[in-house]
């Protein structure tokens, strides 16, 4: 007797499987690594240690210390030995243990991996990957909390992803490996230890496009990484007074899918943009730049953004909330330019 059918051939579809963003990260690397011999882990405690947020835990075990590399603390040196390996042929994948110590590399990101595809005329591809963490609420102080995503997406010859979910967290570093260009990855510290659902009939995501994670009719929230359980928690709040929010998960920085955005707001009239990094020259400041550019006859209301406050994050708990956009401050954004709807 043959096996029932499954999945899309109209039988019971495989059950989806609840786990960590951190063991989604990890299983992205692991089926890396086992898919290409190319691939190699390089950064700060990622074999013996296992990474700081545990992300890479057993694969020094698994395969062995030529793929798994621990660096010395030289986030420009190994940075540079990543873009070296990337140009001739291997597929590195780099660690930096926090996006503050990214600054350390910033020209090799900025005046090497982001510029010499195109200062050589294409001759030669930086298909890097490096991965770091991002983002505060772990009281780990001014020096290990900030948001510098929408600094990176700042520069051209750069991708700049932040999954926001499990799924994402799984997919997105095999999408960054197969394209030719440099791709940093974000991963928010908060949303390690965050649970969700992995789809099993997904198996892969693009680079290119955000997505609508609450459908809505009276406002759009728009927001990435850990602002997207914050935006769908004030969603569900503000439901209670009869407002319908929309949230909209960019998903990629650069490049920003400004499309699904603007068709959004052309649909619920009003938005409110959610961003972890300052206000002062913030990607929030981005997205409100492009819509005054190509949407303003959509708005029926002004741009509000919800955005971390101008100062370096607090170590103090109290504070460091206080400091962080919260689920309080984007109902109350919306609550300013959206009237109850009892």
């Amino acid at each position: 007797m043959s096996a029932p059918p499954t999945g899309d051939a109209g039988g019971t579809a495989p059950a989806s499987t609840r786990i960590t963003y951190r063991e989604a990260c990890r299983q992205a690397i692991r089926a890396a690594l086992i898919a290409d011999p190319r691939s190699f882990v390089m950064g700060e405690d990622v074999g013996k240690y296992g990474g700081c947020y545990a992300v890479t835990k057993g694969l020094l075990e698994e395969f062995g210390p030529t793929r798994i590399v621990d660096t010395p603390l030289a986030e420009n040196g190994f940075t540079g030995i990543g873009i070296g390996a990337a140009i001739a042929g291997l597929r590195p994948i780099v660690e930096i243990m926090t996006c503050n110590f990214s600054l350390l590399a910033l020209d090799q990101i900025m005046n090497n991996a982001a510029t010499l595809p195109h200062m050589t005329g294409g001759q030669f591809a930086v298909p890097l990957v490096l991965r770091m963490a991002t983002g505060g609420g772990r009281q780990l102080a001014a020096q290990h909390s900030h948001s510098l995503e929408g600094w990176f997406a700042h520069i051209p010859g750069l991708k700049v992803a932040v999954p926001a979910t499990v799924d994402d967290a799984r997919h997105m570093l095999a999408a960054a490996l197969a394209d030719p260009n440099p791709v940093l990855i974000f991963e928010h510290i908060v949303l390690y230890n965050a649970e969700g659902e992995l789809d099993p009939a997904l198996t892969a995501v693009d680079l290119e496009h955000a997505k609508v994670r609450r459908a809505g009719r009276d406002v759009t929230l728009v927001t990435y990484g850990n602002g997207l359980p914050k935006c769908l928690a004030a969603a569900d709040a503000l439901a209670g007074d009869g407002i319908d929010a929309e949230v909209i998960d960019l998903r990629m920085l650069r490049p920003l899918d400004m499309p699904t955005v603007a068709e959004s707001v052309a649909r619920t009239r009003r938005v409110v943009i959610v961003d972890e990094g300052w206000k002062s020259g913030s990607i929030s400041a981005e997205i409100a730049a492009r819509l005054a550019e190509e949407a303003l006859y959509e708005l029926d209301a002004p741009i509000r953004r919800v955005c971390s406050r101008e100062v370096p994050v607090p170590y103090a708990v109290h504070l460091e909330e206080a400091a962080l956009p919260g689920v309080d401050g984007i109902v109350a954004a919306v609550r300013a330019i959206v009237p109850p709807r009892r």
